[in-house]
């Protein structure tokens, strides 16, 4: 099963983090949660990554139809949406395909929510691919 939507973006972490920021807002998504794990691991394991970080992007009125449809949807939001280095001018970023939220519940509804989430974030990828 695929469950990411993936762009390479020919440019450093830093930078690209403001673009994916930017391009979800422009799609009407915040940024409600920010995970760094390149750090967390660091600190808690010792550990080196590659700068990785994991927003939790979320549309209020998507999000709202969704837990309408099927209150237990909330186990699968807000979108993920991560960032990570491949290299100092190699970025990658993935979203999770709301899709998967239609092949784990059965309420019919949500294959709109799941379409229109899809499209807004394939919209902001490409922003940054652009």
């Amino acid at each position: 099963m695929n469950y990411a939507i993936a762009t390479r973006v020919p440019a450093g972490f830093a930078p690209t983090v403001e673009r994916v920021r930017a391009a979800l807002k422009d799609q009407g998504f915040g940024v409600l949660t920010e995970i760094d794990l390149r750090s967390t691991l660091r600190d808690k394991l010792g550990v080196d990554l590659a700068e990785y970080v994991i927003l939790g992007a979320c549309n209020p009125p998507l999000a709202h139809r969704a837990v309408r449809a099927d209150p237990a949807i909330g186990l699968l939001l807000p979108c993920n949406v991560v960032v990570r280095a491949e290299g100092p001018d190699s970025t990658v970023v993935q979203a999770m395909d709301p899709q998967v939220m239609v092949q784990l519940s059965e309420a019919p509804e949500l294959r709109a929510v799941a379409d229109e989430a899809a499209a807004r974030l394939r919209a902001a990828l490409d922003a940054v691919a652009a």
